[in-house]
């Protein structure tokens, strides 16, 4: 896989800054992880999200690169500090193609969320019954949110390109993620 210019820098300073905003935030609030587990579940959630997009819109011969976007990591951060929630847009993955039809964008939008979905069932599956149980079913359900956020079909969010594209995969993808963030 190629990364352009600035790629791997721009996901870098991305993850490390919402990592540090929601263990700040969650320090605050009482529900105290590890480092290592808030950047495990955000951090690798939102890298393999965006990767996801990444990966998709390659396959349909797109040019696909992430940006930061500073203002984001900073509004992020003074969430974090001021508020009891995170408001995370520190970038996303810009794809390039000269005809990006209907379906392809779809499928490339709903890419990240199915990836939230894996690194969510990996999570709750490996650790089950181990010592980790705790911060596995954490990890599970962050991911689980992060899919299920980026899946309302409004906005600049995947789930607006998902249900334009064909709402009954919107529809049956939304309501398990729904269904998974009650039941769990």
């Amino acid at each position: 896989m190629q990364f352009c210019k600035n790629e791997l820098r721009d996901i870098l300073i991305s993850v490390v800054t919402i990592t540090i905003a929601f263990y700040f935030l969650l320090a605050k609030l009482g529900n105290y992880h590890s480092f290592i587990a808030v950047f495990l579940g955000v951090g690798l959630g939102f890298v393999l999200h965006e990767l996801g997009h990444k990966f998709a819109a390659i396959h349909y011969g797109c040019i696909a690169c992430y940006k930061v976007w500073m203002q984001g990591l900073v509004i992020a951060l003074l969430f974090a500090v001021f508020t009891s929630f995170v408001f995370a847009a520190p970038g996303a993955v810009y794809i390039y193609k000269e005809r990006l039809t209907r379906k392809e964008d779809g499928v490339i939008s709903l890419a990240g969320p199915l990836m939230n979905l894996l690194i969510a069932f990996f999570f709750l599956f490996l650790f089950t019954g181990t010592s980790y149980v705790n911060t596995a079913y954490w990890i599970f359900k962050v991911n689980v949110f992060l899919g299920l956020f980026n899946m309302i079909p409004f906005g600049p969010l995947d789930g607006s390109k998902v249900f334009r594209w064909n709402t009954a995969i919107w529809g049956v993808v939304f309501l398990f993620l729904l269904g998974l963030n009650f039941l769990y």
